[in-house]
């Protein structure tokens, strides 16, 4: 699961917040297999998409991570859960889409398939109300 400012995410659903504000993210991860995973990494990346098919990764002007837009994990034991908790910060209005993806290595074959699947995060950064 994908959480951005409290608000679980999915493919239908646009999160807004404010402009200078920090908005909690939070990226829970369930262990269904029978054998721990890890360790391994995921990343998050912000970017913006011009509906032509043109992505633009070159946000650092307009978004800041409180702490590190990538998260270390040790292992997730079966059937638990791993929860990674950050932040991000919209210096700019605009819509914008974050990418989650796993660091490639050798251990990802062992990841659970629906890793791979999270969810397509939108968020929409408005200016704040005076």
């Amino acid at each position: 699961d994908v959480l951005v400012d409290g608000k679980l995410c999915d493919c239908d659903v646009v999160v807004d917040c404010k402009v200078g504000d920090p908005v909690p993210l939070e990226v829970k991860l369930t262990n269904w297999s029978k054998h721990s995973v890890g360790p391994f990494a995921l990343t998050v990346t912000p970017y913006q998409d011009y509906q032509n098919g043109v992505h633009n990764y070159e946000l650092q002007d307009a978004i800041t991570f409180v702490g590190s837009n990538t998260f270390y994990i040790d292992s997730v034991k079966p059937t638990k859960d791993s929860v990674y908790f950050g932040a991000l910060l919209f210096l700019y209005t605009g819509d914008f889409y974050l990418n989650i993806k796993f660091h490639e290595d050798n251990c990802s074959k062992d990841l659970p398939l629906s890793w791979f699947c999270l969810p397509s995060v939108h968020i929409r950064a408005m200016e704040p109300v005076i």
